[in-house]
């Protein structure tokens, strides 16, 4: 199994703080039956900032004392890069790392909003020839209020990640209803981790997998699988045609005539 998105670099962002916790999470990993590991930290979000060239030495590090210490997982180079106007510039200019030097590249949007600029940047994206995939949409208050925008933004050429641990109801019953939703709507395309350490942030991949198995059947629990595999490899993913997340009639909606 591959995760694509996780804290797992020590002391770069509120991830692992020390290669101790660092090998803490990789023993895990692999426990869950993950390989391979992108390494994603957070960039421009306002308290930390990683940039290429930094992430790039640290993964290489961080591979050598997993070898060290005999763990068969290998790190890959990635970026969490919360969205700004700048991306795609500082893309060009060797600031932005994208997942294992592939045309993905993982995208955050501020929690409680989506900024208006983000189609557009999502459009430019792709012309540059990139692949943008939106992290955790389900704990974005703006796509929960307004689900028709998550619809807009896949069919903009956008993908999107949700968070394994979303999925078990570990960030609360509207973040767990809307991941399934994306499911459903076949509006997302990887499930990831985003592990943060081995306590209260940590992988749930297999349980996850389980999950989606039962509810939405083992060809679709096998995709969102083998997208990670292709991605890491820089071919195409399989997408099906997504549909607008079904609204839900409320009680009182039964007697308006």
């Amino acid at each position: 199994m591959i995760d694509i998105h996780s804290h797992i670099l020590p002391g770069v962002d509120d991830g692992a703080k020390t290669e101790a916790d660092s090998l803490e999470m990789a023993k895990m990993a692999v426990k869950e039956g993950i390989t391979k590991i992108v390494a994603s930290p957070h960039h421009k979000n306002r308290h930390y900032e990683n940039y290429k060239k930094e992430i790039v030495t640290h993964v290489k590090v961080l591979n050598e004392l997993l070898q060290a210490n005999d763990i068969p997982l290998e790190v890959l180079v990635g970026q969490e890069v919360r969205i700004y106007g700048e991306v795609l510039a500082d893309y060009e200019n060797g600031e932005i790392q994208t997942i294992n030097d592939t045309n993905y590249l993982l995208i955050e949007f501020p929690f409680k909003s989506v900024p208006q600029y983000a189609d557009q940047l999502i459009y430019d994206l792709q012309i540059a020839g990139l692949r943008p995939i939106i992290v955790h949409p389900e704990r974005n208050q703006e796509l929960l209020e307004n689900k028709e925008r998550m619809y807009e933004l896949i069919r903009g050429g956008a993908l999107s990640q949700v968070t394994a641990a979303s999925l078990l109801g570990k960030f609360g019953k509207d973040a767990e209803q809307f991941a399934f939703e994306l499911i459903e709507a076949d509006l997302t395309h990887f499930i990831a981790s985003d592990a943060h350490n081995v306590t209260n942030r940590a992988f749930h991949m297999q349980e996850a997998i389980s999950v989606i198995d039962d509810k939405f059947g083992a060809d679709i629990a096998y995709m969102l699988r083998e997208n990670s595999h292709l991605l890491v490899e820089n071919l195409n993913i399989h997408q099906l045609e997504p549909r607008p997340i079904k609204r839900k009639r409320s009680f009182f909606s039964f007697f308006k005539k």
